[in-house]
């Protein structure tokens, strides 16, 4: 799926992301449809990736319920392969970026010479992709609508309101605790978890885990056996993310800087992502995934009946 066109009774919005088509029914209730639109370096890539869709939407529905004893999510069905129905929050205006390893963002951040993130100091003696000596660390970043999201530490977004103290140490309570049992689920299939994000929101006084979560489009893995080697040896360690198609564009001269063009995505390439998504499913989850095309009426018609159900 490129993208839904669906109008459904008592709808009051609609959002489209680079990914994802979001409907709030009644200010209620959230569908969420996670295309097959693929994004890198902010761009959305002009062919879609077919059914990398549905293992973003399969992977975070097994995610979110392998941790709902933590924190509440806004789940509450999951009726297509490729679409979740579920509450509709007042989202955080923050995105809680946790790393339990140096690497990406923060190991450039670290190479420029700096040894501070997001307010968080950085030890000295590191190299890329060691984990962090003292255990994870929070880095925050604001939380964008269009563009960049922007570097925040915990005592500006205190100091300004973007989030109250009360609720923003909550956030990193249940950032910490969601981190830890990430890595257990990744430690079960052979893999570190390094470094990912969760978003959250509330309704009244609770708060809920929201989006996506521990996806290889919010998450970065690496290969557990051969770590240390690698560590020793200073050589890259092994990833399991969407990394692997940033590379490409790189390789082809784009990097979403203004006047370059997005190199041509062949038929063979795009089959290759396909299959390179189907391959980290059955990595992150140690299921099977069954390739499950729907046509938009049935899509259309699954989704109303479940909104009946939640009446």
């Amino acid at each position: 799926m490129l993208e839904s066109t669906f109008k459904f009774p008592n709808q009051t919005a609609f959002y489209k992301g680079k990914v994802r088509d979001v409907y709030t029914i009644e200010d209620k209730w959230m569908v969420m449809f996670v295309s097959d639109r693929i994004s890198a370096f902010d761009v959305v890539l002009p062919r879609p990736i077919p059914f990398k869709g549905q293992v973003l939407n399969q992977i975070a529905a097994i995610m979110l319920d392998a941790t709902k004893d933590i924190v509440p999510n806004w789940v509450k069905s999951v009726p297509l392969p490729n679409a979740t129905v579920g509450l509709k929050c007042e989202t955080f205006p923050v995105e809680m970026v946790v790393r339990g390893n140096l690497t990406g963002h923060a190991w450039r951040t670290y190479k420029s010479g700096k040894r501070e993130l997001c307010g968080v100091a950085l030890p000295e003696g590191l190299k890329e992709n060691d984990y962090f000596p003292g255990g994870p660390i929070i880095t925050p970043t604001t939380k964008a609508h269009e563009g960049h999201d922007e570097d925040i530490s915990r005592d500006e977004i205190i100091s300004s309101g973007l989030v109250s103290k009360a609720e923003y140490e909550q956030l990193e309570k249940y950032t910490l605790a969601l981190f830890e049992r990430g890595r257990e689920l990744a430690a079960k299939r052979g893999l570190i978890l390094v470094d990912t994000k969760y978003e959250f929101g509330k309704i009244g006084d609770t708060i809920y885990l929201i989006d996506e979560i521990h996806t290889p489009d919010s998450s970065r893995f690496f290969y557990a056996e051969g770590y240390e080697e690698k560590q020793k040896a200073g050589q890259p360690q092994k990833q399991l993310s969407k990394e692997f198609v940033r590379e490409w564009l790189m390789e082809n001269g784009f990097q979403g800087k203004e006047g370059q063009q997005v190199p041509e995505m062949t038929d063979a390439f795009v089959e290759s992502v396909t299959n390179r998504y189907i391959e980290l499913f059955e990595n992150i989850t140690g299921q099977p995934f069954k390739k499950e095309p729907v046509s938009p009426e049935a899509s259309e018609k699954k989704i109303i009946e479940t909104l009946n159900g939640l009446k």
